[in-house]
């Protein structure tokens, strides 16, 4: 099974979102089933491993907290792979993550290649149309969501298709409750 750890994008946010998807000839917008930020990829795992996973995690203790999507950027620098939304800084966020990380990990998962860089994906990029896509870049560099609180987390398997990935969400894990607010 192929999984990953992510958070939830509300319905209001993904909205928003969806609004700023477009005009990028080249792009395949992802739809709202896929939008998530992901706290740490795993890859494929056997059962066993995914009870060890599970168990894990069940036992990351962290606050609830409030987010906001800022901003938009794309990765691949020279070949443009991905357009994202990016969040505003947040040290609940990034100790949420470091939880996460640090419990796969001790179960054996070997440490994530890639820096963590919270985002949403919006697009995947295939031979974009270069102009096209810097003008996209510029007209939402602005872009913001609503704040909005992250009470979860959730273990997701993803299953790849002809259409792109499909995701199953396999376990939710709560937040302890606190008043939301932005972490700075």
């Amino acid at each position: 099974m192929r999984l990953f750890v992510a958070l939830p994008i509300p319905q209001t946010v993904a909205q928003s979102i969806m609004l700023i998807q477009g005009g990028v000839p080249g792009a395949r917008w992802q739809s709202r089933e896929q939008l998530h930020l992901t706290l740490r990829f795993i890859g494929e795992v056997g059962g066993r491993e995914t009870a060890m996973l599970d168990d894990a995690l069940a036992g990351i203790a962290a606050p609830a907290f409030a987010l906001q999507s800022h901003g938009v950027g794309q990765f691949g620098n020279k070949l443009p792979h991905t357009l994202w939304a990016g969040m505003r800084k947040s040290e609940a966020l990034e100790h949420l993550q470091r939880k996460v990380d640090n419990a796969i990990r001790r179960v054996g998962q070997p440490q994530d290649a890639h820096r963590f860089t919270p985002h949403v994906t919006l697009a995947r990029l295939r031979n974009p149309d270069g102009a096209r896509m810097i003008e996209w870049l510029a007209y939402n560099a602005l872009y913001t969501s609503a704040e909005f609180p992250v009470d979860v987390f959730r273990l997701y398997s993803s299953r790849l298709t002809s259409d792109g990935s499909v995701y199953a969400v396999e376990r939710e894990y709560p937040l302890e409750a606190r008043d939301a607010k932005i972490a700075d």
